[in-house]
């Protein structure tokens, strides 16, 4: 089957998009509350509930953003409660998921690992994710896959439209957001006859949280457990496997494929080459310079750039929590380790490179990793007319399964 075209320029829709507006000024905040603004297409969340917390959200202020998604998540749980105590089933069952929701979202911008709310929200999300999956009756189910002295939680999509023997896709997602909220694409992969199996890795989600399962960047050695989980399944085609990152997830699905070679396919949106230089290029010209002098010069570097700056010291504390770290320092080493410099051309399965005109978080990368690339390959870039040229589509998650499942189709 030919290749479905990328989204391309259309001289109608010029320009200022839609992305200009903002809900919140700093623009990490303002992503992740599109981010669930992106999740009513599926009704897991609703625009007033989404607009009510953000009034309550300080910029740069986490104890306000996770206590205005609790609110929320607390509001609705207890609807769900006491719906389900009257038999009324698909009351609850919408409640619940919607909860579930912001229960994740109130961690999204949080990351106090040693604060109660750390592990009790992220018990409460899936506690009410749960009890929506048993009440609906879509097709979900909780799955821990064995991973060294521990497991990873992940969710099981069996799709009602498969065959005796279907394709699976594997995906997780990146630093921040967690596998449940990208339904538009596990809901996408059922609609169509795949299974999806949506796993929470060591850095992410439930793993993190509860398991105080630290990222690596041998990511290689977190999904052939995977595989080996998912080759043994009923009903999934062995040689029919694929493998879907987003976000971070754009470097570690290839780092993967270098080595795992049970894979058909593999999907990096957006791609990332080396995650060390994408974090750099949004830092002050002057830490980057002191990287260079070793630790004592670039830790003492770092923590004067977070006094001025709650958004750098939310986010060095947030991806030393989420790297296993303690410095500055090291943590930049963490981030270098990420590197597919001279490791992609060993993927040998096709591979579809993402990107957004847009894309802020890893701008250039994807075009970085497309380029190394010696496998049969496509590139895939979404721009303004498309409406979906943020990272990973955010804001545009139903063009982003039309093209996504239009190139996976005839491939997987």
């Amino acid at each position: 089957m030919s290749a479905p075209a990328t989204p391309g320029p259309n001289p109608l829709f010029p320009g200022p998009h839609w992305t200009s507006h903002r809900f919140i000024p700093g623009e990490v905040m303002d992503d992740q509350l599109k981010h669930q603004l992106s999740m009513m297409t599926f009704g897991m969340s609703d625009l007033g509930e989404c607009l009510e917390a953000a009034r309550a959200i300080r910029d740069d202020d986490e104890e306000s953003w996770i206590s205005a998604w609790s609110e929320r998540a607390r509001s609705l749980q207890q609807r769900a409660e006491s719906a389900e105590r009257h038999g009324r089933r698909v009351s609850a069952g919408d409640a619940y998921l919607r909860a579930a929701t912001y229960w994740r979202a109130s961690l999204l911008h949080f990351s106090r690992s040693d604060d109660l709310r750390t592990r009790t929200n992220a018990i409460s999300a899936y506690d009410c994710y749960d009890r929506y999956l048993a009440l609906s009756g879509y097709p979900g189910e909780s799955v821990r896959i064995p991973y060294e002295d521990s497991f990873l939680p992940s969710y099981l999509y069996r799709s009602p439209e498969a065959g005796r023997e279907a394709p699976l896709l594997i995906f997780f997602q990146g630093r921040d957001a967690w596998p449940e909220d990208t339904r538009w694409l596990y809901d996408g992969a059922i609609r169509r006859g795949y299974h999806c199996l949506a796993v929470h890795g060591p850095g992410q989600g439930l793993a993190l949280r509860l398991n105080e399962l630290p990222f690596r960047h041998d990511w290689e050695k977190v999904v052939t457990p995977v595989v080996d989980a998912a080759v043994a399944l009923e009903g999934v085609a062995p040689d029919r496997i694929g493998l879907m990152g987003l976000s971070f997830g754009g470097y570690l699905a290839p780092r993967a494929a270098a080595f795992e070679q049970r894979l058909k396919v593999c999907v990096a949106n957006p791609g990332v080459l080396h995650w060390g230089e994408s974090v750099r290029a949004g830092l002050p010209e002057s830490l980057g310079d002191a990287l260079a002098e070793g630790p004592e010069v670039f830790n003492a570097a770092a923590s004067a750039v977070t006094a001025r700056s709650p958004l750098a010291e939310w986010f060095l504390r947030d991806s030393s929590w989420k790297h296993g770290v303690s410095t500055p320092y090291d943590l930049f080493q963490e981030f270098d380790a990420c590197d597919l410099t001279g490791i992609a051309g060993r993927i040998s399965c096709e591979t579809l490179v993402m990107d957004g005109a847009e894309e802020r978080f890893s701008a250039g990368q994807a075009r970085r990793l497309y380029d190394a690339l010696d496998c049969p390959k496509e590139f895939m870039v979404f721009d303004g007319a498309s409406t979906a040229q943020l990272h990973c589509q955010n804001g545009g998650t139903a063009t982003a399964a039309e093209f996504t499942f239009d190139w996976l189709d005839g491939r997987l």
